[in-house]
This record gives C-alpha cells, structure tokens and sequence, in this order.
C-alpha cells in the first residue's frame, strides 16, 4: 500500500509497504538550490526509523534482550511497535524496562505503524518506528 507522499521532506518518513518490504524516503538536506529528488530505499528486514535516523538489521534474532536494549537507547517519547502482519505482543518482561524509562510503547500489525509513525512526525512528535517486514 502506497502512503501519501505529502510530508516533510527533510525528515525520514515512510512512502508505503507490502508483503516482504518497506519503503522509506530517506530526507532532503536543506539547501539553497530548490528541491532534489529524494533517495527512497526499500528495507526487507526489521528496521527502526526516526524522524532522523535509519538503524537497519534490528531485531534481526527477534524480540529478544538485544532488540529491546536497541529501544532503550532511543531518544523518543512513544516506539510504535509493528510486528509484521498481525499483532504480536512481546513478552510482559520485555515491557518492563521501557515503561520505566517513561517510553510509551503502542503494538501494531507493521502497516498500521507505518501510517501512525507518518502521522506523528508530521506533528513533530518523538516518535520511532521499530518494524518488523510484513
């Protein structure tokens, strides 16, 4: 499903998805010059996106201690979870530490977290998207 191309250009955004990858539109540098084309990169394996940054190879073993440790790092208010094409809870101990850094965590099929994700970073908000491939 293709995602509407209407947003900020200067930030990493998601362009849509499909069984087996994600698209992600890499952002323009600010410039002088006018508009360029923008690098878009199709990931067909798990990912965290950022308004500004792209950690390929997350999760590559699963929801384990190292994924969630990845997370811990980030520096966002609110992770959007999306665990391929349905919901898939992590396991309750896996919550935990998150929770007390003060780090919301929302659970999605990866689609649903690709929209949300665009939604939020066009309303400036902390927010990653940590996506396992649908």
């Amino acid at each position: 499903m293709q995602i509407s191309r209407e947003s900020n250009r200067h930030l990493f955004t998601i362009l849509g998805y499909t069984a087996g990858g994600i698209e992600v539109r890499h952002p323009l540098p600010s410039t002088t010059e006018g508009e360029r084309e923008a690098r878009i990169q199709r990931l067909e394996q798990p990912f965290i996106l950022t308004p500004q940054a792209l950690t390929e190879g997350w999760a590559a073993t699963g929801l384990d201690e190292a994924a969630r440790e990845v997370l811990l790092n980030l520096e966002c208010e609110l992770i959007l979870l999306g665990t391929g094409p349905r919901l898939v809870f992590p396991p309750t101990p896996w919550l935990g530490p998150l929770m007390g850094r003060g780090i919301g965590l929302e659970v999605m099929d990866s689609g649903a977290a690709c929209r949300t994700y665009n939604i939020l970073v066009n309303e400036g908000r902390a927010v990653a998207a940590a996506l396992l491939i649908p």
